[in-house]
């Protein structure tokens, strides 16, 4: 699904040079190298605020606790995503309040979100699944009328363009009060182990964050607010470093095979090629389909038995898993559980594997139609 062996071997020289520097000086936290890869990461997204942290769940957990969310407060977040979203709310006593997503772009509903809206409601997570911004403008206007705050999840599109009505552009996870996102290995921006950052343009929120994330310090053994221990390591800041500046390049390559997925797949009644948005950039962190007419799990089953990966992000919904089971009519989030599927997107693929993965789709879809 995601070929890092390939990605370090073009960037092998860069990347080497960067980790012997961290361990040469030895500043192994918060050295040199966190610094300027939060500067650079502040000038590539335009935002004042860059606070990196130790991985994506810890991002999304910090960024609650800044707001002063207190225990009840409900916290409005799609049920189509992974478990994380929902895992800090409820890790915080904060109720989760799961909607359901549009069913071309899987992104979080917004008639949902009104309705969703009650008065303990604070706050709403938006998910940016698979590459491409959910509606943002629609959900600030919603979050100013009501006074609440909203939180990006960002993990999957780090890179991604959100254009407004009046034509002006924001990178996604810089439109909300908060931004959050994970540098996993397999992210479109990820390092060599775990990661994470927050975003923010508030200046009293960014402070309060730095803070969370050590400790609820700003100065050593002077200890202000509850906090956590959550930083990201100068080893992997280095490593992002050097990723960083191929992001853009990274996401062209993305887009590409997204292209040749499309050309090859757009004629096949059975499946549905993914929606791009309007006012959205796509940069592809899942490349996923929907399956008709046939059974999902089979044509998964029988691909990977020809060679191919093949993943289903998410075969279960949040409000169905046993730890956050919830009421509520979730039509589209059931329909999508049981007939997505992502096929292999990274930097790396080539014609060759192209062409391999197509041909089996169509192969495949072909022997089950029959």
């Amino acid at each position: 699904m995601v070929d890092l062996a390939t990605q370090y071997k073009a960037i092998k020289t860069e990347v080497d040079t960067a980790i012997n520097e961290v361990v040469s000086n030895t500043a192994f936290i918060n050295g040199p190298a966190v610094k300027n890869f939060q500067k650079d990461l502040e000038e590539y997204l335009d935002v004042e605020h860059v606070i990196p942290c130790a991985n994506g769940t810890d991002a999304l957990q910090i960024a609650m606790m800044a707001l002063g969310l207190q225990p009840g407060d409900e916290v409005i977040t799609a049920s189509f995503t992974y478990v994380a979203t929902a895992e800090v709310i409820a890790l915080l006593q904060l109720k989760p309040i799961l909607v359901d997503v549009d069913p071309d772009t899987f992104m979080i509903n917004i008639d949902q979100v009104k309705s969703a809206i009650g008065p303990r409601t604070k706050a709403i997570v938006p998910v940016h699944l698979f590459g491409q911004s959910a509606p943002m403008q629609e959900l600030m206007e919603i979050a100013k009328e009501h006074n609440l705050f909203v939180i990006e999840d960002t993990a999957q599109a780090i890179g991604s363009d959100y254009t407004f009505s009046d034509g002006s552009k924001m990178k996604s996870g810089t439109i909300g009060h908060i931004g959050a996102t994970s540098f996993f290995p397999s992210k479109n921006l990820g390092c060599f182990g775990d990661g994470g950052a927050i975003f923010t343009r508030d200046e009293t929120l960014a402070k309060k964050i730095r803070m969370i994330a050590n400790h609820g310090q700003s100065v050593q053994y002077y200890h202000d607010e509850i906090g956590v221990n959550s930083r990201l390591d100068s080893i992997q800041a280095a490593v992002l470093g050097v990723k960083l500046k191929k992001l853009d390049d990274y996401s062209n390559a993305r887009q590409n095979a997204a292209q040749f997925y499309d050309d090859a797949f757009k004629d096949i009644p059975e499946i549905q090629i993914p929606s791009r948005v309007s006012n959205s950039t796509h940069v592809f962190h899942q490349y996923t389909l929907r399956l008709k007419g046939l059974n999902r799990d089979l044509l998964v089953s029988t691909m990977k038995a020809k060679g191919l990966p093949v993943m289903v992000y998410y075969p279960v919904p949040l409000h169905e898993q046993k730890a956050y089971q919830q009421e509520g009519y979730y039509p589209v989030t059931e329909m999508l559980c049981k007939e997505v599927f992502s096929l292999p997107m990274h930097t790396e693929l080539d014609d060759e594997q192209l062409r391999f993965i197509t041909k089996t789709v169509h192969e495949t879809i072909t022997e089950l139609s029959k």
